[in-house]
This record gives structure tokens, C-alpha cells and sequence, in this order.
């Protein structure tokens, strides 16, 4: 498969997400420019990012809705179920858990580890915490597709070396520290800190 850049991906889920609310409107067709103006791009880059996985749409037609929802649910994997788990059932992972717009997505979470005894046996949505101790053999057993790891910085390498040693070929990381995985694994961070940095320095830049 061509590698597809980062950023590229990133724009498909933004089309994705303006298209399905063109169809929930009742819009049949939209041109690249309308998707380019709500996804922040331009024209030409919604045209060269869709042409990386085929051809879609007619010149002077613009792109079928829904057939295009379709075809970037598929290039997204978003036409089947994919299996979660969570590591860390704090607040934040708590947070994480109550989002249903993962299930709607595809992304079904079948089970929640966490090291804190006043946490394991809780009950969470007709699932129950698991303890830390068992999270090497669960993972293999419901063959778990992507780990979401929310725990605290200094566990979160020691927490992502046992998911990777258990089979888990993707992680979400939500711990704020750099962390090391194989090349084969693919690793994504989400730093809140870095986030509200950006923000707190638009704001002290105007």
C-alpha cells in the first residue's frame, strides 16, 4: 500500500464527518470546494487527497454523498467493528468510556484494566474493570485490535510494552510522555498539555 501521509489521513476523517451531515440534511451531491471550505483545505487538496484511492465524483457534478461517506468509511476501516481496550479507569478513562461516538464509529470497547483495587469489580457499562495482573492474557483472548492507554506518565512504558508483547498492533496514548514502540507497531499521542499550550500562545501572540 502507498504511504499515505499523516495529515492526508486526517482530512479524510474531517470529509467524512462534513459528508455525514450533508446526508443527515438530505444533500445528494457536494463539490470539492464546499468540502474544502469546511475541512479547511482547498479545492486541490480535496481533489489530490481523494485521488490517492481512486477516482470519485463527475467534473461539473460534483461527488454522490453518500457513495463517497462509503468509500472513505472503507479506506478509513470504518466498515467493521474494530476491538478496544482501555488501560486506566481513572477520570480520564472514565471520560473515555462515556463517548459514544466510539461505538458509532466502529470502535467497540471490550474490556477496561486498571491497577487500583478500589477500581477493579466497578462496574462500567455491563463490563467489569479488570485487574492490571490480567491484561497480558486478555488482550490475546478477545484479540484486541487497538489500546487506549490512560495512566499516569511514569507507568505508561511499562503499560505499553506488555499491550505490545500481548499482540495489540495499535495505540492511543493519552499518558504526556515520549514513548518507544516497534516499528510495526503504530503509536498515536494525544497531549492535552501541549494542546492548551498551543492555545494559551494564540492568545498571548494577538
Amino acid at each position: 500500500m502507498k504511504k499515505i501521509s499523516e495529515s492526508a489521513v486526517r482530512r479524510l476523517s474531517l470529509y467524512l464527518r462534513f459528508l455525514q451531515e450533508a446526508d443527515a440534511a438530505g444533500v445528494e451531491t457536494i463539490s470539492s470546494g464546499e468540502l474544502a471550505r469546511r475541512g479547511g483545505a482547498t479545492s486541490a487538496q480535496v481533489r489530490k487527497d481523494l485521488s490517492l484511492f481512486g477516482s470519485f465524483g463527475k467534473r461539473g457534478t460534483g461527488y454522490s454523498v453518500r457513495e463517497l461517506v462509503r468509500e472513505i468509511r472503507t479506506i478509513l476501516g470504518l466498515d467493521r467493528t474494530w476491538r478496544v481496550a482501555l488501560v486506566g479507569a481513572g477520570k480520564l478513562g472514565s471520560a473515555l468510556f462515556s463517548y459514544r461516538d466510539f461505538e458509532a464509529r466502529g470502535f467497540q470497547i471490550r474490556a477496561v484494566f486498571d491497577s487500583d483495587p478500589g477500581k477493579v469489580g466497578a462496574s462500567w457499562g455491563g463490563l467489569t474493570v479488570f485487574p492490571d495482573e490480567e491484561m497480558d492474557r486478555i488482550l490475546r483472548e478477545e484479540k484486541v485490535d487497538i489500546a487506549i492507554v490512560a495512566v499516569p506518565a511514569d507507568a505508561a512504558q511499562g503499560v505499553v510494552d506488555r499491550i505490545v508483547r500481548a499482540g495489540v498492533r495499535s495505540i492511543l496514548n493519552f499518558a504526556p510522555v515520549r514513548l518507544r514502540v516497534p516499528e510495526a507497531v503504530t503509536l498515536r499521542n494525544v497531549d492535552v498539555t501541549l494542546e492548551l499550550e498551543g492555545l494559551s500562545f494564540g492568545l498571548n501572540a494577538r
